[in-house]
């Protein structure tokens, strides 16, 4: 029995309902989700909290014994509210599958919050060093190392690691004091070696373990400009473990060598963010914004689970803010980083309904929201929403609501130029050029001048080479991703 669970909210039911509404409660929520049922993979993860709700309620003797318990948290505070809003409230009748988006977007209490850093941080940075960071990248790279060094505080830890072909632990984990020091350690690193991400992450994982508590925001920020070989699988797979102890992995890219599509799944294993970064200049800037939106995190370890009822399937996730990026929808329950104390965080759920004969309303989703809350000290706080919509015989003609519609116009452009580089990938270089110079006239239209010149150019490039040039493909791969941000109130929807 876990008092900090609120086993009334996960059955739906109120407090002070009968033992006879309890049990028929929970016989609803079994014939939805119990993952002999529901083979959604979300089933598991939420009928474990639906069992586990029953057996106290259930029992008299258990519901009073938590009832007493429950007492603490019975004046607590909504720490984050989770608001969601179908691109449809009503179906038609049809005889052939429907997709349906649902726009999340998770709120943080903000009349408690009265300081901009509200948790100290674990930080650990994991800097390549390599033979390519030789020069003007290195030095950006120790600027920013040493910018952070200043911003932080005496109650944060910082750990830094410097690798190529092996890691060296340059600062172990500890407080921040002696900052003058700290920023000596860093300006000694020199450019040498291959890259070998395996051992970078390693130390720095270690490193971060040392003082990884629930009241920390612990997080490792890998940047580096090149590919390793031969160990993707071992860092996702180290990835995917420090994500089940609460620590998580940014990764950025500079330059052009670096593979994309590996770090993009290397941070988001862990509910972190994946970067472009184009010019060593630009180091700086990445480097110090993500440092502070760490330290303003309200919420960190946030999990999301979408458990569809067992006719509808579960297609896609794309967070749209505060940094849009894909996310994976296995395993679940899907890591989505932290919540800033100022910001709203947003993602656009995709399902496909089944074709629909019967009219009324009907269950669509079960979401189950977990994080802990740093400036209350309250792990596990969890917020429930289930989704449902009316199927009608006819139903009146409705756009989306603008958030959706926004979302959705800048995700198909995120999409074609994803579909080129399959296109591409398959040896069909006239589709991949036909797409790029469409997506360079929807750049246009939406008034991105540039990306639109980019699309152009990379068009041009494939009809003559068959091939995108690497500078190109990742600028408008993060480029566009960028463009799904949901416009602020009065912002122009273009």
């Amino acid at each position: 029995m876990d008092a900090s669970r609120n086993y009334y909210a996960i059955l739906g039911i109120p407090p002070e309902a009968s033992i006879e509404t309890i049990r028929e409660a929970y016989r609803m929520l079994a014939r939805r989700f119990h993952p002999d049922a529901n083979r959604n993979e979300g089933a598991v993860y939420q009928f474990r909290d639906i069992a586990a709700a029953y057996e106290s309620l259930g029992d008299p003797l258990f519901r009073s014994q938590y009832d007493m318990a429950r007492r603490v948290y019975q004046d607590e505070p909504n720490y984050f509210t989770l608001r969601v809003t179908p691109s449809k409230r009503a179906l038609t009748v049809l005889d052939e599958p429907q997709v349906l988006y649902l726009l999340l977007e998770i709120l943080p209490l903000r009349e408690q919050l009265t300081a901009k850093r509200v948790a100290p941080l674990n930080l650990t940075l994991v800097l390549d060093h390599s033979t390519s960071m030789r020069g003007v990248r290195l030095d950006k790279v120790k600027i920013a190392a040493q910018q952070i060094i200043e911003q932080l505080s005496t109650d944060d830890i910082l750990s830094v690691i410097s690798f190529s072909d092996r890691a060296e632990v340059l600062i172990p984990a500890g407080r921040v004091a002696d900052k003058s020091a700290l920023r000596s350690v860093v300006s000694i690193m020199r450019a040498d070696g291959g890259t070998e991400i395996l051992h970078g992450l390693q130390a720095g994982i270690a490193q971060c373990r040392k003082y990884a508590t629930p009241r920390m925001v612990n997080h490792v920020i890998l940047l580096t400009d090149g590919r390793t070989f031969g160990d993707e699988e071992r860092c996702l797979d180290l990835a995917r473990q420090v994500a089940r102890e609460g620590i998580g992995v940014s990764a950025m890219g500079i330059g052009e060598e670096w593979n994309d599509t590996f770090l993009d799944s290397l941070a988001g294993a862990t509910g972190g963010t994946s970067a472009y970064i184009n010019t060593p200049a630009a180091v700086v800037r990445f480097l110090n914004e993500k440092v502070r939106s760490l330290g303003d995190s309200f919420v960190e370890r946030l999990h999301l689970s979408i458990t569809p009822d067992a006719d509808i399937q579960l297609e896609s996730v794309f967070k749209l803010q505060p940094i849009s990026q894909p996310i994976a929808i296995t395993p679940q329950p899907i890591p989505l980083g932290g919540l800033e104390y100022n910001k709203t965080l947003a993602a656009l759920i995709q399902i496909q309904m089944p074709p629909s004969r019967k009219m009324g309303f009907r269950t669509v989703t079960r979401i189950d929201l977990t994080g802990d809350v740093l400036p209350a000290d309250r792990p596990g706080y969890k917020v429930l929403s289930d989704i449902s919509v009316e199927v009608a015989d006819a139903t009146p003609a409705e756009d989306p609501p603008p958030p959706i519609l926004h979302a959705l116009g800048k995700l198909t452009l995120y999409r074609m130029q994803q579909q080129a580089e399959v296109a591409l990938a398959q040896g069909n270089v006239r589709e991949a050029t036909r797409r790029l110079e469409h997506l360079a006239t929807r750049f246009l239209a939406a008034g991105q001048d540039e990306l639109a010149q980019q699309a152009m150019v990379e068009a041009h490039r494939v009809s003559q080479t068959s091939s995108l040039s690497e500078a190109g493909r990742k600028t408008l791969k993060y480029q566009t991703r960028s463009l799904l941000a949901l416009p602020e109130p009065g912002e122009d929807n273009a």
